[in-house]
């Protein structure tokens, strides 16, 4: 759930005639609902939109249908024997859309900005890099501590890299993206439109087959299904709800995987959850299933943790450890001191969201009253840790021990009672760190971590479902990579 206020800009206007006569068949059209506020990756790059980031920016590593990190702009790398250095070796003859080489000082660049920027949504996701070196096209990176998940952090969504000449200037930036993915922007309309073209310089770029694309935020959703019927778009995230009235419609739905999970965020420094017992009652009040039912419609599962059941980092030994009880639910808020009634609740979100209202029925029937309160620059009360009660849904991390922190850790971004982390944490995760990836141990020891994570009283998940899209026929099939639209080998064809 993103919700940080689009940025005022005007217009770029480079090649806007150029971009809006062009409307041949290899014209992606997309409408999305997670436009970027920011196209600084810096800032922008930790919310959804990260995928609409991807077509300017690249990143070091990338991930595969399986979820692992395989080359992008760094061809490979290797660990030191201690697992605390990891040297990442650059392509050759790369450069950014601004003719900038693409080297080890542009990743040490992009390392330091995500670091130690004002407004970096990635800080928390980078604490176990110490200092980077640059050398030429390699970039070595310094730990912290040993830390084999490195290229799976680095798989696009957490160090999508800037030309460091361009970020020089972050606010220009994020008016003018320059990277060096498979796209360039021409024309940018914060907030409303852009449209991008095929960058030859891509290291990849015998295989973007589509020469242009324009990315346009998603209008009223009763109308996106129309506009792909008739041509206005090709391509379009929708919600579940539109998903059968697209397949009626003769679209695809293209069904990706991800690690996307829903919860309902708890401050236990501030009351009343900085008591147990009322933790507990929501807990033991929220009913999951009624989440899917209303949400999903047949997409989506229940889920107690940050995970889809099925994923790696998932726990089976932690499922279901606080069943829908409102019989518990109500005794724990007597054991606490409330009547029913008692306690009043302002359940803080960005906008209009019918999870709000579940939450606000379940809570009820235990005996606690909820009113929703719409904020629109929700961002900053919740990123400064001054809200008391609100809902985050995140799509995860291509690490999962990223993922974990980001929840659980003293500094994650989606802890909302930061700095708190609950005991044992922090040892579970770092023997994450600690173990290859490849490792016969390392499917146990992420569980492991899983498992002390969900000791926090700051989290209660509830469901998760994938991403859907619908398209047009006239887009081939994509690759099924977790989270991540990969445009490597993608066709559009001429009209149906």
């Amino acid at each position: 759930m993103t919700a940080l206020a689009a940025l005022l800009a005007p217009a770029l206007t480079g090649c806007a005639g150029e971009a809006a006569s062009a409307t041949g068949s290899s014209t992606l059209k997309w409408t999305s609902s997670y436009f970027p506020a920011h196209w600084d990756p810096v800032v922008g790059g930790s919310g959804a939109q990260f995928r609409e980031l991807a077509l300017v920016y690249a990143s070091l590593t990338r991930t595969d249908e399986k979820g692992n990190a395989v080359p992008d702009l760094a061809r490979s790398w290797e660990y030191n024997s201690r697992g605390d250095e990891i040297t990442f070796h650059l392509r050759s003859g790369l450069k950014f859309s601004d003719g900038e080489p693409v080297n080890g000082a542009a990743v040490k660049a992009a390392i330091e900005r995500a670091r130690k920027q004002k407004n970096s949504a990635l800080f928390g996701d980078l604490t176990s890099i110490e200092s980077v070196d640059a050398k030429g096209l390699d970039a070595v990176v310094h730990l912290s501590q040993v830390d084999y998940q490195i290229p799976q952090l680095f798989g696009q969504r957490v160090l999508q890299i800037a030309s460091p000449k361009a970020a020089k200037s972050p606010a220009r930036l994020d008016q003018g993206p320059v990277g060096a993915g498979p796209f360039t922007v021409t024309q940018l309309i914060p907030g409303t439109k852009a449209v991008l073209k095929k960058n030859p310089d891509y290291w990849d770029a015998e295989n973007i087959h589509i020469d242009q694309v324009e990315l346009t935020s998603a209008p009223d959703a009763a109308t996106v299904i129309s506009g792909l019927q008739t041509g206005v778009y090709n391509f379009a995230d929708i919600e579940p709800s539109q998903a059968s009235a697209a397949k009626k419609a003769g679209l695809d739905v293209f069904v990706q995987p991800g690690f996307n999970a829903s919860n309902i965020s708890l401050n236990i420094n501030k009351k009343p959850f900085d008591n147990d017992k009322v933790v507990d009652a929501v807990r033991y009040a929220v009913d999951r299933q009624e989440f899917v039912d209303k949400l999903t419609f047949g997409y989506g599962e229940t889920t107690d943790q940050p995970f889809p059941k099925g994923y790696v980092a998932y726990d089976p030994k932690s499922a279901n450890a606080y069943p829908h009880d409102l019989a518990k639910a109500r005794k724990l808020l007597a054991e606490a001191g409330y009547k029913a009634g008692d306690l009043k609740l302002d359940l803080v979100i960005p906008a209009e969201d019918p999870q709000a209202e579940i939450v606000q029925s379940q809570l009820a029937k235990a005996g606690i009253t909820v009113d929703i309160k719409i904020d629109k620059n929700w961002a900053t009360p919740f990123f400064a840790k001054d809200l008391t009660f609100s809902l985050y849904s995140t799509t995860g991390r291509d690490s999962a021990a990223q993922t974990l922190t980001a929840h659980f850790g003293p500094d994650g971004p989606l802890n909302l009672s930061s700095p708190y982390e609950p005991a044992g944490f922090e040892a579970a995760i770092a023997k994450v760190r600690e173990t290859p990836l490849d490792s016969p141990e390392y499917t146990e020891t992420l569980r492991a971590a899983t498992r002390a994570g969900l000791e926090s009283k700051a989290l209660v998940f509830t469901y998760s479902q994938p991403n859907l899209i619908a398209k047009s026929r006239t887009v081939s099939g994509l690759p099924k990579n977790p989270a991540h639209i990969d445009w490597t080998g993608v066709t559009i064809g001429g009209a149906e």
